[in-house]
């Protein structure tokens, strides 16, 4: 069996530069290396439920809006698969019986569920579903058999959970699952690209995003609020690198050319930052060249995205069509474990054989 690649968001608010450097940039690099022999695109619906379940509706309408940024991005559907995961029933079944493989004490130590529990203030009343998402994530990635799950570090707890219900699951019944890996961003920046007020993460919630879909105009407002050093009052006090948004921003965008178009008279990032830590270099410099290069980056992504937004029928076929090819490579799974744990009994003939012996004397 070939390399697999299974990998998706929730569809809670359009995409943005976050999810653009740590997983969306990385998805299209690995669908054009031709090293993979799948790789499936999952819009989480069922999983943003979780969350979401007294509005479903924000959930409804921003399918399309993340569909839009996936192909927006460069994401071929002649490459890669889309699907739509509640219209998966076989997930569902498989969570349920790797619900039983997986105890509460092990959810409640994942990092990951904890941190996202405390972020959204649940406290005691956390919905199930949501408690018991790493079960659900596992389910997904299984039943496409993937190899390897493009993600954020914040993900590596889940992939650990998904890599014990495999074996777990393989130990008890067989050799069926296929035990994942992760792949992580190359970029050590990528892998959490904070928000423009300098907050740890970029969250739609909190408002510090700057999103694919966003204009020209809007962009460079953006970056005209970001964080930088509060302690760089003058243009010739010295700054700070550290924590200073423009510069985290530069190092996940910067390319060897930037430079030589948009700042000739410093070499490279690495002197850039010298100046503006000795003195003598003023933000709205660095932010101006901030804009450029981003203008660069996100101008064919804008573009791509007024194409695919005058043909909604056409991305409406290419979710579906791909989610009904998907059903069938997880209902080909479903089979597999359900043979696996001796549950298939309408379609074992030995069963029917067993019991009749066992019954007529």
């Amino acid at each position: 069996m070939g390399k697999i690649i299974l990998t998706g968001d929730r569809p809670t608010g359009r995409l943005h530069i976050g999810h653009y450097v740590g997983s969306l940039r990385r998805r299209v690099e690995l669908q054009n290396s031709g090293e993979f022999e799948k790789i499936y695109i999952m819009i989480a619906d069922a999983q943003a439920l979780t969350d979401n379940a007294d509005n479903p509706e924000k959930v409804r309408q921003n399918i399309m809006e993340v569909a839009l940024d996936y192909l927006s991005v460069g994401l071929d559907p002649e490459k890669v698969t889309f699907l739509i995961q509640s219209q998966i029933p076989e997930l569902t079944e498989l969570t349920f019986y790797y619900s039983d493989l997986v105890t509460v004490s092990r959810l409640q130590r994942n990092p990951t569920v904890k941190s996202e529990i405390q972020m959204r203030e649940f406290e005691a009343s956390i919905p199930v579903g949501f408690f018991t998402y790493p079960i659900s994530q596992a389910a997904d990635i299984t039943a496409f058999k993937a190899t390897t799950v493009p993600a954020g570090e914040d993900q590596e707890p889940m992939l650990e959970q998904a890599r014990e219900i495999v074996r777990k699951f393989n130990q008890t019944y067989g050799e069926v699952l296929v035990e994942p890996s992760i792949s992580l961003p190359t970029n050590e920046t990528c892998r959490r690209l904070p928000g423009i007020d300098g907050k740890a993460k970029m969250s739609k919630s909190l408002g510090n995003c700057i999103y694919l879909s966003d204009t020209e105009k809007e962009v460079s407002d953006k970056v005209r609020q970001m964080y930088t050093d509060p302690t760089h009052l003058k243009v010739s006090d010295p700054g700070h690198i550290e924590g200073n948004v423009v510069f985290t921003y530069l190092d996940a965008f910067v390319k060897e050319d930037s430079f030589e178009k948009y700042l000739p008279e410093y070499q490279n990032l690495d002197e850039l930052k010298a100046h503006y830590e000795k003195g003598g270099l003023g933000d709205v410099k660095i932010k101006n060249f901030l804009k450029a290069v981003l203008e660069e980056e996100l101008a064919p992504i804008r573009e791509r995205r007024h194409y695919w937004e005058a043909r909604i029928p056409e991305v409406y076929e290419i979710l579906k069509s791909g989610t009904e090819a998907a059903e069938k490579v997880a209902a080909a799974t479903l089979t597999d474990v359900k043979n696996a744990m001796k549950i298939n009994y309408f379609e074992d003939p030995e069963w029917i054989a067993e019991q009749e012996a066992k019954f007529t004397k």
